[in-house]
């Protein structure tokens, strides 16, 4: 994986991680199963009136949506709403990566190599960690929502890589038109239409402002910007090389959350989370072997320019 995919990777982490603190914002004033229909309503009423089919076969769209899309963020929002810390949901959400790769390797043969495992192996045992400490804490069963969330992003990013997009972007929009419909369903059903009305009128609460700011963000930047990028480049590289950088998101997530929200983390949370982002690290960067001078000079001629025949 070039090193200018790797930044571009660790931008959607950034913008990802801010996305936990807008989050948090937009569930102070919407139910959060009426929260992902709306979501991803306002992307998917433009994308089928402006946007082409990405020409990709229609059941990955419809796997993708209803992965990364639908099943993700029902539990990732449940479990926040039920409370989840937005640090400590950023982090456990990031389980997304041993969940793609053992998927990967599993449906789409793709080789692990055992510095992934490795990698992959520290940052579960930080996670683990978090899930101890969450169980002192007695909020076990947010945390198991999220980490349910987590596996519907490794779904979506399986569904993501068979796509195979020759427009990363017109996928990610597509796949916004699957979860509109069955979560506003499920929100009729569990949290009532006169839930959804009281979020939709009272105007005059608080939180509204925010909670409109943090949904606005959450649309554009985090879903379109974010997700586009993700997607062109899960298009272009293995999904278990791709995905495991998706654990950095906590850095920011965890930092945002504690200087904004006041949030604070165990030492043991803490230990977990560099564990988790250790493991990343290692995982997906690849051992150089340093030649011997000679080897180096005869080898030299033979090897192309940096970024030679890549656009």
């Amino acid at each position: 994986m070039p090193a200018r995919h790797r930044l571009l990777a660790a931008l959607v982490a950034l913008l990802w991680g801010l996305n936990f603190i807008a989050i948090d914002a937009s569930l102070q004033h919407f139910p959060p199963m009426f929260l992902v229909a709306l979501r991803f309503a306002l992307i998917a009423i433009p994308t089928v009136l402006l946007v082409p089919w990405p020409d990709v076969p229609v059941r990955w769209v419809v796997g993708y949506g209803l992965g990364f899309g639908a099943l993700q963020f029902l539990f990732l929002y449940w479990g926040m709403a039920a409370g989840m810390p937005a640090g400590l949901a950023s982090l456990v959400l990031q389980m997304s990566g041993p969940f793609t790769v053992l998927l990967g390797a599993t449906f789409l043969r793709e080789r692990v190599s055992g510095r992934q495992v490795l990698g992959i192996l520290v940052a579960v045992g930080g996670l683990t960690l978090v899930a101890w400490q969450q169980a002192e804490s007695a909020t076990v069963v947010p945390f198991l929502l999220t980490l349910a969330g987590a596996f519907g992003w490794a779904i979506g990013n399986i569904c993501n890589r068979q796509a195979k997009p020759t427009s990363p972007l017109r996928l990610t929009l597509w796949m916004s038109v699957v979860p509109p419909l069955p979560m506003l369903a499920l929100s009729l059903f569990v949290e009532g239409p006169e839930e959804i009305a009281r979020s939709l009128t009272s105007w005059d609460d608080p939180a509204a402002v925010g909670a409109v700011v943090g949904l606005l963000y959450t649309v554009v930047v985090a879903t379109v910007l974010g997700s586009g990028v993700w997607t062109w480049l899960m298009a272009r590289h293995p999904a278990g090389v791709v995905a495991p950088f998706s654990m950095l998101v906590p850095v920011v997530g965890m930092t945002a959350a504690w200087l904004m929200l006041g949030e604070r983390v165990t030492p043991l949370e803490g230990v977990g989370a560099v564990l988790v982002v250790g493991g990343v690290l290692f995982g997906s960067t690849r051992a150089r072997r340093l030649l011997p001078s000679a080897e180096r000079a005869s080898a030299a001629p033979l090897t192309e320019p940096s970024g030679a025949g890549r656009g």
